[in-house]
């Protein structure tokens, strides 16, 4: 099961019917495809984000088939969310500037290695929080000023139980979403005082 924590704006006045505009990452697989095939049956533009253009591709056909009206728009976004901030940063902004601004960023990018501790590859380790975690504050950073400036927005973080509690064989992945609660809730007191 996933844990979701949200840093939302106090004073937002958005609703489940009223998300305009979404982007998510991860989007073409999982968690990701399903939170934007929700949001596009709502009537909201959607921007996927993640690695693979193929699948990219062939989810935007399939979630174009919930459309609620004809100018609905699924924007495909293939970026590495993990790798370098300032071209997720130019990348967002681009798809920002292209549907207006993010009422809605779902960070879904994420990845798992299981086993012991001492059979884990140590890259393995960087790898995770890096996809895991840094996936999740590039984008995030990438929107907020926007989401300031407007005084609504919503950043959506997808976690685990692993994140909650330690588990056995996920030495790896556990710690990368404790990472992300971490940053969830914090996040959340700095805007909920904005």
């Amino acid at each position: 099961a996933k844990a979701v924590t949200t840093a939302a704006f106090a004073s937002s006045s958005l609703g489940p019917h009223l998300i305009a505009f979404c982007q998510v990452t991860g989007g073409s697989s999982g968690i990701g495809k399903c939170i934007a095939i929700e949001c596009y049956k709502q009537g909201a533009f959607i921007t996927l984000i993640a690695r693979d253009e193929n699948k990219l591709l062939q989810t935007k056909k399939e979630i174009e088939k919930y459309s609620v009206n004809d100018k609905q728009v699924v924007l495909c976004i293939s970026v590495d969310v993990s790798k370098d901030y300032e071209q997720v940063e130019n990348v967002l902004k681009q798809a920002q500037e292209k549907l207006g601004p993010v009422d809605m960023l779902v960070n879904c990018a994420g990845t798992s290695v299981t086993g012991k501790f001492e059979d884990i590859e140590v890259n393995s380790f960087e790898r995770l929080m890096a996809v895991n975690y840094l996936g999740s504050v590039y984008p995030s950073r990438a929107v907020i000023a926007t989401m300031k400036e407007r005084r609504m927005g919503r950043i959506v973080f997808v976690s685990s139980q692993a994140g909650q509690l330690g588990l056995f064989g996920y030495t790896a992945y556990s710690p990368t979403k404790f990472a992300l609660r971490g940053l969830a809730e914090a996040l959340q007191m700095e805007v909920c005082v904005q």
